[in-house]
């Protein structure tokens, strides 16, 4: 496969733009389960299999260690990240009932004209996405964009403590993992509406409401994945 890349005013490929791209590639398999949890990543592999050098994809995988999507384990390499196992998923989903909602009530008494217009502009970036693009790459994309969703309203709330304690996990990531179906995604931003409705007519209780049905409801549909 061909790598796109961008071209400097010299002419003279930029590096970075290539380690982007493979980023892209492998975060897409991994959130799939085209690569399966626990899997191993052989770096020379990928690098054949995507006509790259094995630098970008070194770079690509650092990376991705980073976000928690892989590991890393000496003298063996790379490899998928475990999926949650079933108490994980429901320590997870308690732990996000504890902070999440009561995030929102707060976020909505701190909402101004601008932090509203960025959580706005958060949301809507969960529904773009152009037709030609294949639904691997709708999937993974709406998964970052619903984490980046939920940063912006803990950003809002203003407490570091709670923002990193819930970015710590890439709960997000972890989660969409779970269940690769459009369900998920379609019920997710029916569930956002709502939430965002609340702030904006700044009602704090409803956002508390709102966003504790949202986690509540995301678990349910998620916990089909252990069935």
């Amino acid at each position: 496969m061909a790598v796109s890349t961008d071209r400097d005013p010299k002419g003279f490929v930029r590096p970075s733009s290539i380690a982007e791209s493979i980023h892209e590639r492998i975060y897409e398999r991994i959130m799939s389960l085209e690569i399966p949890p626990g899997a191993r990543i052989p770096i020379d592999g990928l690098a054949r299999e995507l006509n790259v050098s094995q630098t970008p994809v070194r770079e690509a995988l650092t990376r991705l260690e980073r976000e928690g999507l892989v590991r890393k384990a000496h003298l063996i390499g790379y490899s998928a990240s475990p999926q949650l196992t079933r108490k994980e998923f429901d320590d997870l989903y308690k732990f996000r009932l504890l902070l999440e909602p009561e995030s929102a009530r707060q976020a909505c008494l701190k909402l101004t004209p601008d932090t509203l217009a960025r959580i706005e502009s958060a949301a809507a970036d969960m529904e773009k996405g152009d037709p030609p693009v294949d639904r691997n790459s709708r999937y993974s994309r709406f998964a970052r964009a619903d984490a980046h969703f939920h940063d912006e309203i803990l950003r809002v709330a203003d407490n570091e403590f709670v923002r990193q304690a819930l970015n710590d996990q890439h709960i997000h990531l972890h989660i969409f993992r779970l269940m690769f179906h459009s369900r998920v995604t379609q019920e997710a931003l029916e569930e956002h509406d709502r939430l965002l409705s609340a702030f904006r007519r700044a009602d704090a209780d409803a956002a508390y409401e709102a966003m504790k049905e949202h986690i509540e409801r995301s678990r349910d549909r998620l916990a089909a994945a252990f069935e």
